[in-house]
């Protein structure tokens, strides 16, 4: 598992590096196929396998049946979404059906941290880490907060590089550690921002997920990877 969280650290990030250098020559839209090309089948490899084997190792703690602690789970897991996916703003550009730019943005999740991906890993993390407590499940863990960790650094210096000044005053206006910026009175949290269909989508995004959820580990374990 670490080894296969190493492989997708160094590609995933190693083409984020090499966006500017390869849109010159081949295009913005045709970049983007190729890094979804590439980072999807390596994604989908390694939540086949997390889920095949996550019971595996040592049993570090058990408690799946203490009184409230599902509930704390699932609560955890459908808040560490609002934080993992807030690139979907822009499904068009995702898809590269238009063509995929990079934006600053400093509204709705942006004023609580400036990188929610990082948080929400971190959250999904104590969540699966609190249900399973298996020491597979730990090493999971510190694989993808430190390649998440690393991105916190890699993306504060690509977007530096990119917009220098415009940049540097984003990053004076919010703060990595959620919240902070608004409790030092350097931001402030505007609600109605919220309120955009993007949220919606998220929200049936983790609806359907639910839903499928005993299938998708079903049938994922079925495959004996």
């Amino acid at each position: 598992m670490a080894a296969l969280l190493v492989a997708f650290a160094i590609v995933h990030s190693g083409l984020a590096a090499l966006r500017p250098w390869g849109e010159q020559r081949i295009g913005a839209r045709l970049y983007r196929v190729l890094f979804a090309l590439v980072s999807i089948p390596l994604a989908a490899v390694l939540i086949i396998y997390f889920i095949s084997h996550r019971y595996d190792g040592l049993q570090l703690w058990n408690l799946q049946g203490v009184p409230g602690v599902a509930p704390v789970v699932w609560g955890l897991s459908v808040l560490s979404f609002f934080f993992l996916y807030p690139a979907t703003f822009n499904l068009l550009e995702v898809a590269a059906i238009q063509k995929p730019e990079v934006h600053l943005y400093e509204t709705g999740i942006i004023r609580i941290t400036r990188h929610p991906q990082m948080v929400g890993q971190v959250i999904w993390c104590v969540a699966h880490a609190l249900w399973l407590g298996t020491s597979f499940m730990v090493v999971t863990c510190v694989g993808l907060i430190a390649h998440h960790l690393f991105a916190v650094w890699h993306g504060d210096r690509r977007w530096g590089q990119r917009y220098g000044a415009t940049y540097s005053a984003l990053k004076a206006r919010t703060s990595i550690v959620p919240f902070l910026a608004i409790a030092q009175g350097r931001q402030t949290l505007v609600w109605r921002e919220f309120l955009r269909p993007a949220y919606g989508g998220v929200t049936a995004f983790i609806l359907l997920f639910w839903w499928i959820h005993p299938w998708l580990v079903g049938s994922t374990t079925a495959l004996g990877w």
